[in-house]
């Protein structure tokens, strides 16, 4: 099944919607995709005999599968990504990674749908895309096995992780974070995939390309086949002793040449500077879908570090 949230012109109310070929078949229940997952068989029932509507996908104002999730950790799985990167950062790899996969949390708030632009964040002039996929929970599990947690997935999308590269790097110097560096927006596919729409599993995935380019020009290729952590494993570990609940977003990170900060690394940032507003970044990763996102100038922001008189 591929499942998706849109706005309805019809009450201008969200709706989840069941992709049928090219048509949206509209779920009656007022809201988004959430309250459904942990029974999507059902919710597939109810709009195939009672649909609210039936809109074509080109006409529909598609918005990110789970608009606000209960919460989102952000993985770092693929070593391609991590030995570039580190390296990039004036590191190496600790051998901690080969041992555990390891997590931040960002903000469910800085959600963005597959056609939202994205502003640059605020003091950056280093700022980075990052092509990703997630798996989001379809109901709660709690110190699962690694079998148990990814049949405990409803489905998965495509993820872009937008990352503010100076801010990252001088705020983790303080051995915190990232905090502000991946603050400002996170972009979600289109789609929500369930696991029998993607084929047989290859390794430590499924054998899904996954692509990226900036402003028509071809920058990232790699494949969701490529994890070193499976997404059963980097659940297992997120479920350690607290509650995954369902709409929680488990990213992958970033494919190998997943991101500007590998690339020019490796080939120079003259071929491969920072985003710039009026770049427009794809990625597409079929049966996933596609993100488009223009890139905005950031909004004026306040001086965080005036200072604050009280009146006596």
């Amino acid at each position: 099944m591929r499942w998706l949230t849109y706005r309805s012109v019809r009450d201008s109310e969200f709706h989840a919607g069941l992709l049928v070929d090219q048509d949206v078949h509209g779920h009656p229940m007022v809201g988004s995709l959430l309250p459904l997952l942990g029974d999507l068989e059902g919710a597939r029932t109810v709009v195939q005999d009672a649909p609210f509507e039936v809109v074509a996908l080109a006409e529909a104002d598609v918005h990110a599968p789970i608009p606000v999730p209960p919460s989102i950790r952000d993985f770092m799985s693929f070593e391609a990504h991590v030995v570039t990167s580190m390296e990039a950062s004036g590191a190496t790899v600790d051998p901690v990674w080969y041992e555990q996969p390891v997590f931040y949390f960002t903000n469910p708030a800085a959600v963005r749908g597959p056609a939202d632009p994205v502003a640059i964040s605020p003091g950056s002039e280093q700022y980075d895309y990052e092509l990703e996929l997630a798996a989001v929970m379809g109901r709660e599990i709690s110190d699962a096995t690694p079998a148990e947690a990814v049949a405990a997935v409803a489905g998965y999308l495509l993820l872009c992780d937008w990352s503010a590269r100076d801010l990252q790097f001088r705020e983790m110097r303080q051995a915190l974070g990232p905090a502000k560096g991946k603050d400002g927006a996170t972009s979600f596919g289109p789609l929500l995939v369930t696991p029998d729409e993607l084929g047989e599993r290859v390794g430590n995935g499924y054998d899904v390309a996954l692509t990226a380019s900036v402003n028509g020009t071809a920058y990232s290729s790699g494949n969701w086949a490529d994890l070193h952590w499976s997404f059963g494993q980097m659940i297992a570990y997120a479920s350690r002793g607290t509650r995954l609940v369902p709409g929680d977003v488990i990213g992958s990170g970033t494919v190998g040449t997943g991101c500007i900060l590998e690339l020019s690394r490796v080939h120079g940032s003259e071929r491969y500077p920072w985003l710039r507003p009026g770049d427009v970044v794809t990625l597409d990763a079929p049966p996933l879908g596609s993100i488009t996102a223009t890139v905005e100038a950031s909004a004026p922001a306040p001086d965080w570090r005036a200072v604050v008189t009280v009146d006596a």
